[in-house]
């Protein structure tokens, strides 16, 4: 072995144990403040989840054990444009993965070539003719009568290789490689959130219109009892036992009614299209069938709350994003420290094609180049306070992210305790609203009551139960932000691993 070589696997070795070294701190997940239990009690019969239950994990929607909306919420990963733009951005993330991984390695370039020259026939003296190629060079010496051809003619068959590599001492690549990955955890994050985000969306919508569904029933009711009202009021009004006055009043209660359906009618075809749109298909193409849901909403495992920021996607992803922007702050302080760079050349040459690939026609080439900014007018202890300020700002918004998960947690178990009770109040006020109307036209139609009072009341019973139906739709509603906000039974254990 040469002094050369002996130097050159010298410096290969000290690069080697060089490249375990890390400039930068090592992450480190930042305390949140916790709550050893919900501050809401859940509703009645509901109970904390054991350890092997939960929301079923990515069909969390399976709980209602509603095969439409199954059927609706299933095509939202599939064909959602959102969602579809999310899976792209996530390729996106992975792809940059690659691109960072490919500096751990280095470059190899190979340029070929064939060069053919001719040398002058009419010149006494030699031509010097020199060609290039890569980081190879040949010169040749031809005079009018020399060459294979007997005319000056000489072909140079070259094939050099260039190598160059970047040495991760301080490990700001292998940051990088880091980086980019854990951006790539987050965008996976991002994508679950979507998901879940225009799901819960969905099943929403679909409790709300099939609530307007149960109003517009209500409502055709209501319309057959006041025409019925109608024509005993126009009866009596005939046999000269009821006003001109009553028969008005009747007929105003009737199209009121009437006009309420007909609204009812524009909020669902609203929702229908909404629901279209988060499908990925045209409104033109979807109908969804009237269907009356009156079944009170399904206890939801809540688990505990110390496990809600691993189920969140959303809080996962602003984690991750810390971790890349620790990485960050590491690939700032290595750009302090000179970058050792190894670049080596060979290949080989000759006139002959045959001979190409033989010891003789072999050339190289290789050594370290070490470079060092010895000023920047300030320029990278500007990046390093940059990217410790990226890392301030990310940690305050994961923190931000955890408290509001937390909060959406409580709002939707006070939601739904309270909309339990009221709607138990609810139904106390309808059936009393009931009795009311029962005696009013027992009155009415004894003479002791006047027609008023009968309209007055049957108002009265048709908002109470309005209101009945409209506090299920908002239970439902709220069951589903309740799912939403405990992460739908996603966790962090479904992060990918690169």
């Amino acid at each position: 072995m040469t002094r050369q070589a002996a130097r050159l696997a010298l410096t290969l070795m000290l690069v080697v144990l060089a490249a375990g070294c890390m400039i930068g701190p090592k992450y480190k997940q930042p305390p949140i403040a916790g709550t050893p239990a919900f501050k809401e009690p859940p509703p009645a019969g509901w109970k904390e989840a054991e350890p092997n239950e939960g929301i079923p994990r990515g069909r969390w929607w399976e709980i209602y054990n509603d095969p439409h909306l199954s059927e609706l919420v299933s095509k939202v990963e599939l064909s959602n444009q959102n969602v579809i733009a999310a899976m792209a951005q996530y390729r996106e993330a992975v792809d940059q993965v690659q691109i960072a991984r490919a500096a751990l390695f280095p470059t190899v370039t190979a340029s070929p070539s064939v060069l053919v020259t001719r040398g002058s026939s009419l010149s006494s003296r030699g031509q010097l003719i020199s060609g290039s190629s890569g980081s190879s060079s040949t010169t040749t010496t031809t005079t009018g009568t020399s060459g294979r051809s007997g005319s000056g003619v000489n072909v140079n068959y070259a094939m050099p290789f260039d190598i160059s590599y970047q040495a991760d001492v301080w490990g700001n690549i292998r940051r990088s490689v880091r980086g980019s990955e854990d951006q790539a955890q987050a965008s996976a994050a991002d994508l679950e959130n979507a998901k879940l985000t225009f799901q819960a969306q969905l099943a929403q919508i679909y409790f709300q219109l099939h609530g307007l569904d149960a109003d517009a029933d209500l409502l055709r009711r209501n319309v057959a009892i006041f025409e019925q009202s109608l024509q005993l009021t126009e009866a009596r009004f005939n046999a000269g036992v009821a006003s001109g006055a009553d028969v008005a009043q009747a007929r105003t209660q009737l199209e009121t009614t009437r006009a309420q359906l007909v609204e009812v009618g524009v909020g669902r075809a609203q929702f229908e299209h909404a629901i279209a749109v988060l499908i990925g298909e045209t409104p033109a193409t979807v109908s969804i069938p009237e269907e009356i849901v009156n079944r009170p909403p399904p206890q939801i495992p809540l688990g505990l709350p110390s496990t809600l920021v691993e189920r969140r996607p959303d809080v996962a992803a602003t984690e991750r994003a810390i971790a890349a922007a620790n990485e960050q702050i590491g690939i700032s302080k290595a750009a302090f420290f000179p970058m050792l760079e190894l670049s080596g050349a060979g290949g080989f040459v000759s006139t002959t094609l045959s001979k190409l690939f033989t010891i003789p026609s072999l050339f190289w080439s290789v050594g370290p180049q070490l470079a060092a900014t010895l000023f920047d007018g300030g320029l990278r202890k500007g990046q390093l306070n940059l990217s410790k300020d990226a890392y301030d700002a990310s940690v305050a918004t994961y923190r931000q992210t955890v408290l509001t998960a937390f909060q959406q947690v409580e709002d939707q178990l006070s939601s739904l305790r309270i909309l339990e009770q009221e709607q138990s109040v609810q139904a106390a006020a309808r059936m009393a609203a009931q009795d009311a109307v029962d005696i009013a036209n027992a009155q009415y139609q004894a003479g002791t009551a006047d027609y008023l009072a009968v309209i007055v009341l049957q108002a009265t019973l048709l908002q109470a139960e309005r209101l009945e139906i409209d506090i299920l739709t908002r239970r439902l509603v709220a069951s589903v932000l309740l799912i939403e906000a405990l992460g739908g039974g996603w966790d962090t254990s479904q992060l990918p691993v690169f």
